[in-house]
């Protein structure tokens, strides 16, 4: 039977008996030739291969004996003992230089594929020579590797899959209108599907002085009893659990984009609610007409809504502001006189909204060219009758059994115009 250690000699024999090694090379990790203790690779090849012969001598001997028999006598056993722990280090010294000429190659001590691809260029021989024929015109090739790009094909050296985008937290929401109409009412609550109230529809006063003895006059009123409903305001929307459990900032940031849904519809409702099926019969289907108290030659903007703010005075009923479309107010800033000053204000302050001392409530809800101005607190009064909320349901069959949510968002509320005199509703004329 062999020595176990016997049985490692045939890699490390080849290399001492068959590699072949440049003259003179030393790995880079032993330093450059000459420098240093880089190991004389020959020479150790060359004791590796006697000590590899002397363990095949040993071994042979060692077969021969026990073939026949014989004991092996204990100073064979100490020689060929020696014989292998110099053989074994030979072969570890060996063994870490086949590794290290495995690693860097046996060809000069510099990897080229290590180079840059503008080392490889400037030192290319086609380019040289290219160079070389300078000014003269032409092209020429140089051929490289697939160089590693952000592309995310399968093409040679696409990398791009192994970028990770810079997420930012939270939603990029659209921009939100101001809401601004119902501030100008007068505000109540109701426990009803329905808002009644007696409204003063005509009155004939003949009251006069009366001379002693004579008939008193006659004067005469009439009610009638108005019923507004109270309408409901809803919408909804539906996401699976799984994205609301995961993600659980989308719960708030639905919940908060339902409810601006409701303020954006209340807004229309409040302002241009035209009383059919469930909507509201708003401000502006009940406003009066605007009617210029007097005529006046080439009359203004300005002038139009200071005439709309007399209409409401001579009704009795003191307007408290107007509401106009953004870029009717913005017709009316830039107003300039004959020398080119601003009437409205000044450019480079930002002064508070107001037209005749009263606040002026811009907002898209109004239609551009239109106005209403009146007495909105006396005019009119908004009751609340379910505030807004949100609701979350799975109950929906269709909804459990698809791991679904319907998140509902809903209001109800009503709204009296006691007094449509006290709003005057115009238009402004075409701009030039």
């Amino acid at each position: 039977m062999k020595h176990p250690n016997i049985l490692a000699a045939s890699s490390a024999a080849a290399l001492a008996m068959g590699a072949t090694i440049a003259p003179g090379y030393v790995p880079p990790e032993f330093g450059r030739k000459g420098e240093g203790d880089a190991p004389d690779i020959m020479q150790l090849s060359r004791d590796l291969k006697a000590a590899t012969d002397k363990v095949k001598e040993f071994a042979e001997d060692a077969k021969g004996r026990l073939e026949k028999g014989e004991q092996l006598t204990t100073k064979a056993k100490e020689s060929a003992d020696e014989a292998l722990v110099k053989f074994n280090e030979l072969s570890a010294q060996m063994t870490e230089i086949e590794q290290k000429f495995a690693r860097f190659g046996t060809g000069g001590g510099k990897d080229a594929d290590r180079k840059s691809v503008g080392q490889q260029f400037v030192e290319a021989e086609d380019v040289k020579s290219f160079m070389e024929r300078c000014p003269s015109k032409g092209s020429v090739q140089f051929g490289t590797k697939a160089l590693i790009t952000s592309l995310t094909t399968d093409a040679a050296g696409s990398a791009g899959d192994l970028i990770i985008p810079d997420r930012q937290d939270g939603i990029i929401a659209p921009p939100e209108r101001r809401m601004t109409v119902r501030d100008l009412l007068t505000p109540g609550r109701t426990n009803s599907n329905a808002i009644q109230y007696v409204q003063e529809t005509g009155f004939v006063n003949n009251a006069a002085a009366v001379a002693e003895g004579n008939l008193k006059a006659q004067s005469d009123l009439k009610f009638d009893l108005l019923t507004k409903p109270v309408a409901t305001i809803a919408h909804w929307v539906q996401a699976s659990k799984q994205i609301m459990a995961d993600a659980p900032m989308l719960q708030s940031y639905v919940d908060g984009r339902l409810r601006y849904g409701l303020a954006y519809a209340e807004e229309l409702q409040l302002l241009k609610g035209d009383g059919t099926g469930s909507n509201l019969l708003g401000l502006i289907p009940q406003a009066v007409a605007y009617n210029a108290p007097f005529v006046m030659a080439q009359a203004t903007m300005i002038d139009q809504l200071r005439l709309a703010m007399l209409q409401a005075v001579l009704a009795e009923f003191p307007a408290t502001g107007h509401v106009l479309h953004p870029i009717d107010w913005a017709r009316i800033e830039t107003t300039k006189d004959a020398q080119g000053r601003y009437i409205i204000g000044d450019p480079k302050t930002s002064g508070t909204k107001t037209l005749w001392g009263l606040p002026v409530v811009d907002t898209p809800a109004q239609t551009a060219g239109k106005f209403l101005t009146g007495a909105f607190k006396l005019a009119a009064q908004v009751f609340d009758r379910e505030d807004a909320n949100v609701t979350l349901s799975t109950d929906d069959r269709d909804n459990f059994v698809r791991n679904l949510v319907t998140i509902l968002a809903e209001e109800r509320l009503g709204l009296a115009v006691y007094r449509p005199e006290a709003l005057v509703f115009g238009s402004f004329p075409a701009a030039a």
